[in-house]
């Protein structure tokens, strides 16, 4: 009975094998990525709190951009997968001309409204709550690094669709290696122009968007060229650009099943950012603290996040192959694996979260909500892990509609009214409104394990295409 219940959630070694040939790739990629974004920080913060405080709230309506452009890749990427794993070249080519044409646009439209309206969207972030900081510094280092970083919108965009497109057909290793080149250009470019070593421009804030910028830049031709060098291996590339038309069946469907993603993903960026407004209602100390808790915990959520990558991908391709009761136990032991593995790094998390907020250079008042803020984000990773895990397994079947609910409907109508009155009404410390806000998010545990166990995703939505 025990063994039979051990191999019910535990795979096999090759079974991991497989999973891990997967996944590490991706971890790899986001975690250096994620890892020079921590450097990049350390750096800003070295410069001082309204510096680092402006380029935090940029980054914040940046993430915005970043997660619309995951959805949109996403939204044609549930059906690469399948197409991949049912072996239809010409259904892959036409998903990234769909991934090509939505971030484009999502691209422009993002830089518009960030040239009218960014001074707008940044003071949405400054209120006087506590001692630390200066408004008006801080509001001028953001539009400076605003001004800066958004050029490097369209080149990031296009390389989305690419490195998507790559690892949805099996090849992880590609996206990673060009990843690690375009991260170690933005630290050098840092180490430069951050603090003007060698002879370089000292530039500040502005420095590390320049630099971003030129890494973003090197990736997106890098790739493409790449890609069109080895096209025999990846031929949904050949005469890819030749039409932008593809099937109206086919844009029918992506609409139907693909855009909620993007929707989803716009909407729960957009959730975020509004909360973190809602905690910076409490002053520049917080908007700082949570810059540096979010910095280290995003480099230790690359682990939930890539593993719910790679169950898109692998579910993904046992569902466009038909393998129903292959992709149903698979599911299963990833979601089991990506909870244990999240358990251990948030403990890893909760061990440095006393001394990694004493790097920067910032007051005490704003590193020891950073600890706090980071011990939080520790104990609630399994939580979303689960929760992470339960969305891609949704989203892999096609069960778009229903992960929008999951997803950034909860965000609207839970997460954010509990934070605005909390924020705004109550007097309870900032940091109890923090973790008010990330435990309601358990009851979303429950209503994911039970949309998983039911097997509304097990569907393969291409076979008829």
């Amino acid at each position: 009975m025990n063994r039979k219940y051990f191999s019910k959630y535990i795979g096999t070694k090759e079974f991991y094998k497989m999973v891990l040939l997967v996944v590490i790739p991706i971890i790899i990629q986001n975690g250096i990525t994620n890892f020079v974004s921590l450097l990049d920080n350390i750096m800003v913060g070295q410069v001082g709190t309204e510096q680092m405080s402006g380029v935090a709230i940029v980054n914040q309506l940046i993430v915005v951009f970043n997660i619309c452009v995951f959805g949109g890749v996403s939204s044609a990427g549930i059906f690469t997968a399948q197409y991949y794993g049912q072996g239809n070249r010409e259904g892959v080519r036409n998903t990234f001309r769909f991934k090509f044409i939505i971030c484009m646009i999502m691209a422009v439209f993002a830089m518009l409204l960030f040239l009218l309206g960014g001074e707008e969207l940044i003071m949405l972030y400054l209120h006087e709550g506590t001692q630390e900081g200066d408004i008006a510094k801080t509001l001028q280092y953001g539009k400076e690094y605003l001004s800066v970083i958004m050029i490097g919108m369209i080149p990031y965009a296009i390389s989305q669709t690419y490195a998507s497109t790559l690892r949805e057909t099996g090849e992880t290793l590609v996206p990673m290696k060009i990843g690690i080149i375009a991260v170690l250009l933005n630290l050098v470019g840092n180490f430069f122009l951050i603090f003007g070593n060698l002879g370089a421009p000292k530039l500040g804030a502005v420095g590390a968007a320049i630099s971003t910028d030129i890494a973003r830049f090197a990736e997106c031709f890098i790739l493409i060229w790449w890609t069109h060098r080895n096209h025999e291996r990846h031929n949904f590339i050949e005469e890819a650009y030749r039409s932008m038309r593809m099937p109206k069946e086919l844009i029918k469907d992506i609409i139907k099943k693909g855009i909620p993603l993007l929707l989803n993903e716009a909407a729960w960026s957009m959730g975020q950012a509004f909360l973190m407004q809602c905690y910076s209602m409490r002053g520049l100390a917080v908007v700082a603290g949570l810059n540096i808790s979010s910095t280290v915990s995003n480099l230790f959520n690359v682990v939930f996040l890539s593993m719910g990558n790679a169950i898109a991908i692998i579910i993904g391709q046992l569902l466009g192959a038909g393998k129903m009761e292959e992709a149903k136990d698979t599911d299963r032991k990833l979601l089991v694996f990506t909870v244990a593995t999240c358990a251990v790094f948030g403990s890893l998390l909760a061990a440095i979260s006393p001394f990694f907020p004493k790097i920067y250079n910032t007051s005490a008042e704003v590193q020891g909500l950073a600890t706090r803020f980071i011990l939080i984000a520790a104990a609630c990773m399994p939580l979303y892990a689960f929760m992470h895990g339960c969305y891609f397994t949704l989203r892999s079947g096609g069960k778009t509609w229903i992960t929008v609910l999951f997803d950034s409907v909860y965000v609207w109508f839970v997460d954010i009214p509990l934070a605005y009155v909390l924020s705004r009404f109550t007097g309870i410390p900032i940091v109890w409104v923090y973790l008010s806000c990330q435990l309601i998010e358990t009851i979303k545990c429950f209503i994911g394990y039970a949309l998983v166990k039911k097997g509304i995703w097990l569907q393969n939505i291409v076979s008829d295409s």
